[in-house]
């Protein structure tokens, strides 16, 4: 029941009660004992406006911009870069977490529009105020006006995918980092990652990075184990 029903309801019962009274000798006077002809409007009643209407309204209208895919929906899953984004290495991946932090100033898990400005600085590319904005707004999927790190990866798969036009900011970021997306060249990272997941399963591909990142710190500890005893070696020759 809406609560204009309800107070048109309400209204009713009041008359009702007020014309009882009067039929048994109260000394309140009924609003109808006047002519009928001589009877002014009543008044519209007006129903209550609360928050919880407004809380309903924008609730109902981000649903149907979902539905119309104005707007996505917020991720309630964690974020996990290596299913997302298979295309990359772990390598590369572990790459562009890094660049991502060393630009997150505030330590918030996001890239914000003055961090974003002073990235393009460093990078040789600056940018104006609304070259920044336009940057972000190209792949700012949920509309916070900052960058999360699923948002930075998107810059770099849109860039191997060729999906970013030459003028755009996001290119120019892409182009200057020092990874190996612009290592292998933009255009030619969308050829890169074909070759390189056409040579490993999405599964094998994995066990075999971890595998090789494992022993890659066991040669770095023979190295430095080997180091220390030569350094040992050298000290008791000078010792004697």
């Amino acid at each position: 029941m809406s609560s204009e029903e309800l107070a048109h309801k309400l209204q009713r019962r009041l008359r009702l009660e007020a014309l009882t009274e009067t039929d048994q000798g109260g000394p309140q006077a009924t609003p109808c004992a006047a002519p009928a002809g001589n009877r002014e409007p009543e008044p519209p009643v007006l129903a209550p406006t609360a928050n919880a209407d407004s809380e309903l309204s924008a609730k109902l209208s981000r649903r149907l911009d979902i539905h119309q895919g104005i707007v996505r929906s917020r991720r309630s899953k964690v974020f996990n870069p290596y299913t997302e984004f298979p295309e990359f290495s772990r390598r590369l991946l572990k790459d562009l977490e890094s660049m991502f932090k060393t630009y997150d100033a505030g330590r918030d898990g996001f890239i914000d529009l003055m961090e974003l400005k002073l990235m393009m600085e460093k990078l040789g590319a600056p940018q104006t105020h609304l070259g920044l904005k336009s940057m972000i707004k190209e792949v700012d999927e949920d509309f916070d006006g900052k960058l999360s790190f699923r948002e930075f990866l998107l810059i770099f798969h849109k860039a191997a995918a060729g999906e970013l036009q030459e003028d755009s900011g996001l290119l120019a970021l892409a182009k200057l980092s020092e990874i190996d997306v612009a290592l292998e060249g933009v255009r030619g990272a969308k050829n890169f990652f074909e070759a390189k997941a056409q040579a490993l399963s999405c599964s094998s591909k994995f066990e075999a990075e971890l595998k090789a990142e494992q022993e890659e710190r066991k040669r770095e500890e023979e190295t430095r184990r080997l180091r220390q005893a030569a350094f040992r070696e050298l000290k008791a020759a000078f010792s004697a």
